[in-house]
C-alpha cells in the first residue's frame, strides 16, 4: 500500500514538475516573441527614419557642393576672369547659405527606452550607437554651433558690401546682372580671395564628412535588411 501511495506522489510531483517547466517555458517563449516583435517594429521604424535621413544627407551635401562652385564663381570674377552671369543671383544666394541637420530619431529614443540590448546583432547594434550618439550629434553641432561653419553670420554682411554696388536689378528687385570689373581696393580683393577660400575649405570638410555618415547609414541599412526584419 505504501508503495503505491509513493508511486502516485511521484506521479503527481513529476506531473506538477512538468506543469511547471512548461509554464516557464510558455512564459520565455511569449516573451521572446514579444521581443521579438517589438525589435521588428522597432528597426523598421529606425530603417524607415534612416531612409529619410539619408535623402536630407543628400540634399545638405549639393547644397555644400553648391557653395563650393560659388566660391570657384566669385573667384573667378574677383580675378576678372570670364564668367557667365546667366546664374549670378543662384551663386549669390549659394556662397553664404547655411543647413540644419534633420534628423529622424524618434525609432533610436524608442529602442532605447525599451533597452538597447533588445538588438540582439551586437555589430548592428554598435553601428546604430554610434551614428545616432556620435555621428548625428557632431554633424548637428558642426553645421548648426560651430562658429567656424557659419558662413551667413561670418561673412555676408562684409562680402555683401563689396558685390552689392555693382549689382543689377530688374524692375522686381531681382539680382539680373553685375557691372564689371568689380571697384575693389588690392586690401579688399586679397579680403575677399581669403574669404572665398575659408568658405571653400570648410565646405570642403563638411562634404567629407557627410560622405562619411553617409555610408555609415548605407552599411546600418544593409545590416538591417540582411537580418530580415
Amino acid at each position: 500500500m505504501k508503495s503505491k501511495k509513493r508511486k502516485k506522489y511521484g506521479v503527481d510531483f513529476l506531473l506538477m514538475f512538468i506543469a511547471v517547466v512548461a509554464g516557464f517555458a510558455l512564459n520565455n517563449w511569449t516573451e521572446n516573441r514579444r521581443d521579438g516583435n517589438a525589435e521588428s517594429k522597432i528597426m523598421a521604424e529606425i530603417y524607415n527614419g534612416l531612409k529619410k535621413d539619408i535623402d536630407d544627407i543628400r540634399i545638405n551635401k549639393a547644397g555644400h557642393m553648391g557653395g563650393m562652385k560659388a566660391c570657384d564663381f566669385w573667384r573667378d570674377l574677383v580675378e576678372g576672369r570670364d564668367v557667365k552671369l546667366d546664374s549670378i543671383s543662384q551663386h549669390y544666394f549659394d556662397l553664404t547659405r547655411d543647413y540644419i541637420s534633420i534628423q529622424n530619431v524618434s525609432g533610436y529614443e524608442t529602442l532605447k527606452s525599451r533597452g538597447l540590448e533588445l538588438v540582439d546583432n551586437d555589430s548592428l547594434r554598435a553601428a546604430i550607437i554610434s551614428i545616432y550618439e556620435y555621428d548625428y550629434s557632431t554633424l548637428r553641432k558642426l553645421e548648426e554651433e560651430y562658429n567656424e561653419m557659419q558662413f551667413q553670420r561670418n561673412y555676408f554682411k562684409e562680402i555683401n558690401s563689396y558685390l552689392a554696388p555693382s549689382f543689377m536689378f530688374d524692375e522686381k528687385g531681382h539680382i539680373v546682372n553685375i557691372d564689371l570689373p568689380l571697384n575693389l581696393s588690392e586690401s579688399d580683393r586679397k579680403i575677399m580671395l581669403t574669404y572665398l577660400w575659408k568658405i571653400q575649405v570648410n565646405r570642403n570638410v563638411m562634404l567629407g564628412f557627410y560622405s562619411d555618415i553617409e555610408d555609415k547609414v548605407n552599411d546600418v541599412l544593409k545590416k538591417i535588411e540582411k537580418e530580415q526584419y
